[in-house]
């Protein structure tokens, strides 16, 4: 049976951390809001977006919350409407995601971001033929609920012991765990690896090198 690696995106292959700061700064002013730390931003990553603001602001009430996330949304709009702007992938991201295709790995992504967030990765990094399936906000239950991981090991046709999901917030681990997947944390993104053990990490990798390892122990297991 498949083996399959569940990726989340945020923090994790993109390194979205400046801007979804920036921008939850923006949209902060914008809506009368106190300027956020960014500790606060970096806890609300891999939330669905309504989720992750009202986590940031839990004192509005249903019409300001929607408020804000137009505002939000609106703010990311114009940053990636800027001629040739694009978040960086961590280094070792592509090599890592290469290398488990060719190796006969099922790849799939599940990820706090809209399905538009999702469809503007795939084109613009190629990866159509990387993931064999995409999750979203968009498509049901957010993060820590494991529908998302369900239905990427669903479309992958395995089991969630053969499974491992791959992430850089608690959200992620926690997910995983519920799924009965192995929950596997990165160290590179939005939670240090404290957390991430704390929230149910079995390991927490500190570089693509040292995740590639991991994998391979997992594989051979």
């Amino acid at each position: 049976m498949t083996l399959l690696a569940v990726f989340d995106g945020d923090g994790t292959l993109v390194d979205s951390r400046e801007v979804i700061f920036e921008v939850a700064r923006v949209a902060s002013a914008q809506a009368g809001l106190p300027d956020p730390t960014y500790d606060r931003v970096r806890r609300m990553v891999g939330l669905s977006l309504p989720q992750a603001l009202h986590t940031l602001a839990p004192e509005l009430d249903a019409a300001a919350l929607a408020e804000f996330v137009r505002l939000y949304q609106a703010a990311f709009t114009a940053v990636h409407a800027q001629p040739g702007y694009a978040e960086p992938l961590y280094d070792g991201a592509e090599d890592t995601l290469r290398r488990l295709k060719a190796e006969g790995w099922t790849l799939a992504i599940a990820t706090g971001k809209s399905r538009r967030g999702v469809n503007r990765w795939m084109k613009r990094e190629g990866w159509a033929d990387l993931f064999a399936s995409t999750h979203c906000a968009d498509d049901g239950p957010g993060k820590p609920d494991p529908h998302m991981l369900r239905e990427a090991i669903r479309s992958a046709g395995t089991t969630p012991q053969r499974t491992v999901m791959i992430g850089d917030a608690g959200h992620d681990m926690r997910m995983a765990a519920a799924a009965g997947a192995r929950p596997v944390g990165v160290a590179w993104g939005f939670q240090t690896a404290e957390e991430l053990l704390d929230a149910g990490a079995v390991h927490v990798a500190r570089d693509f090198a040292e995740l590639d390892a991991e994998l391979d122990r997992f594989a051979a297991a």
